[in-house]
């Protein structure tokens, strides 16, 4: 494979940490906690994937460490793990263009959260809602749970990231995660880029099969791949109101059209609205959903089944880009080590 962007060695020079000119490293990040679903692709991976470029250095990790939080299966980990990644390569990832790696190959990211959870103010990890929400839907209330947000400051000041797309319901974290960073600078020198969160307000929320937003936690998804009858009987089962088959319809308010209308262009969308309006029945607004979505997925689809059968390929473009990783955040580390004291 053509190696990245030649900046990916790391720009810190003996004057601080410097910005990159003029491309901008962006990183994203995607927990393996289950199969993925329209709510990743439409508000993570797509759009992610989108801003790959000449202009961008973009970093993607599957969060496995993270992971751990809710999945302690080791043979679900495993599977999720690889599952993940064949998704993104079946979406369209070009690893001769960007980075994608596991996160735990890269052991940076343990040793720099434990650092940061030295400077890292209890009150301020009190505060995090998602810690709340987690525990509130019986997930275990671990430490492990409650320093998430230290763990994905790690992640993110690890590659000098300017740049964090995230879903509106993220945002908390990369406030904490710039919170943490302004602390340990003001402690120990200019160590580290603040990084901007990046809000993508038109798919940050996607919608679930029962309204609210789609979550492997609500059990309310349809998932990108795997097997069609389920994905069917997802999109088949979305909740509706008690409106008649002819009546008119509020497309605003049914998930039905929200999702489909993240498939479409912005003219293909206003004249599905105007037919919700016009008293399109859902039973016929699902089987329109359903055949979009089995038509946009065939080619990524075949392109999977073919990559599954390759797992020497998958191995080989986790590990290089784990080892690209590795040679960005160990120069992030020599900094902190020093900073610190450590060296």
């Amino acid at each position: 494979m053509a190696a990245p962007p030649s900046s990916f060695g790391g720009r810190v020079g003996d004057g601080g940490v410097t910005r990159y000119t003029p491309a901008m490293r962006v990183l994203s990040g995607i927990q393996p906690s289950g199969q993925l679903h329209l709510g990743n692709y439409f508000g993570s991976i797509r759009p992610n994937l989108e801003s790959v470029g000449d202009k961008n250095e973009s970093i993607f990790f599957i969060a496995d460490l993270h992971a751990l939080t809710t999945v302690q299966d080791p043979k679900e980990l495993r599977e999720f793990r690889r599952e993940a990644l064949l998704d993104y390569l079946a979406c369209g990832f070009d690893p001769d263009k960007a980075l994608i790696f596991f996160q735990s190959d890269v052991p940076e990211h343990a040793e720099l959260m434990w650092i940061l959870s030295t400077v890292t103010p209890v009150g301020l990890l009190e505060r995090a809602v998602s810690y709340k929400e987690k525990v509130e839907k019986g997930i275990s209330a671990s430490a492990g749970l409650f320093a998430y947000p230290v763990l994905m400051a790690a992640d993110i000041l690890l590659y000098d990231s300017e740049r964090v797309p995230v879903g509106k319901d993220q945002k908390q974290h990369v406030e904490i995660t710039r919170d943490i960073a302004m602390k340990f600078n003001n402690l120990y020198g200019d160590t580290f880029v603040i990084p901007e969160p990046v809000i993508r307000a038109e798919v940050a929320v996607v919608p679930g099969t029962d309204g609210q937003k789609m979550s492997k936690s609500y059990g309310n998804t349809i998932p990108l791949f795997g097997d069609e009858a389920k994905a069917k009987k997802a999109i088949m089962g979305i909740a509706t109101d008690s409106k008649g088959a002819q009546d008119p319809k509020d497309p605003k308010t049914s998930p039905i059209f929200q999702i489909h209308a993240l498939f479409l262009s912005k003219t293909g969308a206003e004249e599905l609205a105007g037919e919700y309006r016009a008293g399109l029945s859902y039973g016929d607004a699902k089987k329109r959903l359903l055949e979009t979505y089995l038509e946009v997925f065939a080619p990524m689809r075949k392109k999977r089944e073919e990559l599954a059968k390759k797992p020497k390929f998958l191995e080989d473009v986790a590990a290089e880009g784990a080892a690209k990783a590795r040679a960005v955040a160990g120069k992030t580390m020599d900094r902190v080590r020093k900073a610190v004291g450590l060296r």
